[in-house]
């Protein structure tokens, strides 16, 4: 019989994994599964590939879709993810990897570091936290 904790590991694994398709979508212009995954609340965060750190959900999403005005296609993927999960809150610590289209239309590879943060809301896991290494092409 499976236990709490193992439910909620498995429901952050695939909050983690919705979040990277959600990511891919945005690469094309897709915002929708961003919108899904993502916490509304005010004390969302990101620091992302671009640089800055935005604060609640309004800069939170006004900053994806700047990126997903760049078209910047490609795809990236997680890698060694390593998640730790405690009662309302989990944290996924892993690498991204994958290639984006630059602005000059020059395949980008991509290699950097991430942190996702996620809390249980209305029984769901939602991502309140993204933190990147730096793009120089984003």
């Amino acid at each position: 019989m499976r236990n709490k904790r193992e439910d909620d590991e498995k429901a952050v694994v695939e909050a983690a994994a919705q979040f990277y398709a959600a990511l891919n979508a945005m690469f094309g212009g897709n915002l929708g599964p961003m919108k899904e995954v993502w916490s509304h609340a005010d004390d969302v965060t990101y620091m992302g590939p671009g640089g800055g750190f935005q604060v609640g959900w309004n800069q939170v999403f006004a900053n994806w879709q700047a990126q997903a005005e760049m078209k910047l296609e490609g795809e990236v993927k997680p890698e060694g993810m390593q998640i730790t999960v405690g009662q309302d809150l989990a944290v996924a610590h892993n690498y991204e990897k994958g290639e984006n289209i630059d602005a000059e239309g020059k395949p980008q590879k991509v290699s950097i570091r991430a942190t996702n943060l996620f809390r249980k809301e209305d029984g769901k896991w939602k991502m309140i936290g993204h933190h990147t290494d730096l793009l120089p092409f984003v």
